[in-house]
């Protein structure tokens, strides 16, 4: 596994189509935006069981998004949360 640190505002590039992007620094809490291909899934890890298949959700967030999508639609899923 390769560890990297990132300040808020830098990107992490992955091959020559994925962008991870530190949008946002609180505590022990990092928010990150992800650019990619539509055709690329992205989805957070606990929505995978153990053999790698997604499990259902309630939940959707378009593939490729902006980070102002992302932002939208994560906020208040957070403010849901506490």
């Amino acid at each position: 596994m390769l560890v990297l640190s990132r300040k808020e505002g830098e990107r992490i590039v992955i091959g020559d189509n994925i962008t991870l992007i530190v949008s946002k620094v609180n505590g022990n809490r990092v928010t990150i935006g992800i650019e990619a291909p539509r055709d690329v899934k992205v989805i957070r890890g606990e929505l995978q069981d153990g053999d790698g298949f997604e499990r259902p959700s309630t939940e959707t967030l378009p593939v490729r998004t902006t980070l102002r999508e992302f932002a939208a639609a994560v906020l208040p899923m957070q403010r849901q949360v506490g």
